[in-house]
């Protein structure tokens, strides 16, 4: 199997994962079996595919032979009809392709969106919807939750297992929530798309610093959303603000895969279409005056995407929305990215003030020791500069964060306490994280 046979299975793998347990979901009726039956799918697929060529349809493929490996295996457990000894293989290599294809793609297109109301079932606490929902809908790993949530591992994998310990003793309906129900889930399933599109947007691990089709796929979920929701501000406001984020994708690393700052970037490289769509989409939800945190982020997105270039951005009125999103949903980060309006509103010393109170919640937070190292250079503290850039250097979390801290330091050693006040590492403005 060649590296490039490989990446594509993976990323197929990947795509398909949330239809496809979407739809073993609500053939079983259970989140271990469905998520079983797709990892078993998947093994099959990297034993076959290659020897075999992939499928015309791989979703409807692993969705198949996904049901029916979680049917052997029920009936192994059960013992009422043992499979002969041998390789299962053998049998999904006679998989009858046709039928697959002949699948309606209908019949499992909004099974994510649904999943995702599922998932966020009220008898769980907020945190564990969220995190089951991240687990099970989007694929993301207990680590890439963690990350998220500014939590351990451990502490994660020990909030999903307590979710789904907790769905199977009450035994939770899997049917598709009725109206009401979807309006009382809202706010959490917004949440994980959310948190979605930011995995995409600033990859926790791994080797790109951008996932470009996590991005997409939280941008498709939050125009669902909004179709499903019409009359409500907040779910125009988060597809607004995705939008918005996205936008920029093609002007954040440069051609040698380096970090380009927000205020280094080549506006022309912004997505124009996407931009018109966010900001069409932020307007008619403001003109609802029922103000909320996805508003009020897409606002600050709005204000970068208004300015013709970075010296046009309207840095007080950045610190005043983000005061605001403080007062509507107060957390470590936002107040982390308010800084970065603060030290060019009033100075880099009002900033650090800022970001030194937060040492304690965000001790572990890649941009927390990176913009201290940025404002520490621009007051001429460059040991202490040098010492929080190695900080950051240690919690880099992609091989693109990395090279840019090294190049921050360079330009420290390289100048000294003199160094230009362009070394303040000024966060990429992305969407703050709720705690």
């Amino acid at each position: 199997m060649t590296t490039t046979e490989l990446s594509w299975i993976a990323t197929t793998l990947i795509a398909a994962r949330p239809r496809a347990v979407a739809a073993l979901l609500r053939y079983f009726r259970d989140l271990d079996t469905a998520e079983e039956g797709f990892q078993e799918a998947s093994l099959r697929a990297l034993r076959h595919w290659p020897e075999q060529g992939p499928p015309d349809d791989p979703l409807a493929w692993l969705i198949l032979v996904g049901r029916n490996a979680a049917l052997d295996e029920l009936r192994r457990r059960d013992r009422h009809d043992p499979l002969p000894e041998g390789d299962d293989g053998d049998a999904d290599a006679a998989l009858d392709t046709d039928l697959a294809e002949q699948l309606d793609q209908s019949h499992y297109r909004d099974d994510v969106l649904r999943l995702l109301f599922v998932c966020c079932h009220p008898a769980l606490p907020l945190a564990q919807q969220i995190a089951l929902a991240l687990r099970i809908v989007s694929g993301l790993s207990a680590p890439e939750i963690a990350r998220a949530f500014l939590v351990g591992e451990r502490a994660m994998e020990q909030r999903i297992t307590r979710a789904k310990q907790r769905v199977a003793a009450a035994g939770l309906p899997f049917g598709a929530p009725g109206v009401r129900e979807r309006g009382e889930r809202l706010a959490a399933v917004g949440a994980v798309v959310y948190l979605l599109f930011n995995e995409g947007y600033a990859a926790s691990g791994g080797t790109a610093y951008v996932r470009v089709a996590l991005c997409e796929e939280a941008i498709r979920l939050a125009r669902l959303l909004c179709e499903l929701f019409p009359d409500e501000p907040e779910p125009a406001g988060l597809c607004a603000l995705l939008l918005l984020q996205h936008a920029r994708a093609d002007a954040r690393l440069d051609a040698d895969g380096m970090v380009v700052l927000l205020e280094d970037q080549d506006r022309t490289r912004w997505h124009r279409a996407a931009i018109d769509e966010g900001l069409a989409l932020l307007d008619a939800a403001l003109r609802q005056r029922r103000i909320g945190p996805y508003q009020l982020q897409a606002a600050i997105a709005a204000t970068h995407a208004r300015a013709a270039c970075a010296a046009d951005t309207d840095w007080a009125e950045i610190d005043r929305l983000y005061a605001g999103l403080e007062r509507l949903r107060p957390s470590p980060v936002v107040t982390l990215n308010r800084a970065v309006a603060v030290a060019k509103v009033r100075g880099p010393e009002a900033a650090l003030a800022m970001v030194d109170a937060l040492a304690g919640p965000l001790s572990a937070y890649f941009h927390f020791h990176g913009l201290r190292g940025g404002l520490l250079t621009q007051l001429g503290r460059a040991d202490e500069a040098r010492r929080a850039f190695a900080d950051t250097l240690a919690l880099a979390r992609t091989a693109a964060e990395a090279a840019h801290i090294r190049l921050l330091l360079d330009r420290l050693e390289a100048h000294g306490n003199g160094a230009s006040s362009d070394t303040l590492h000024a966060k990429d403005e992305r969407c703050s994280i709720p705690s």
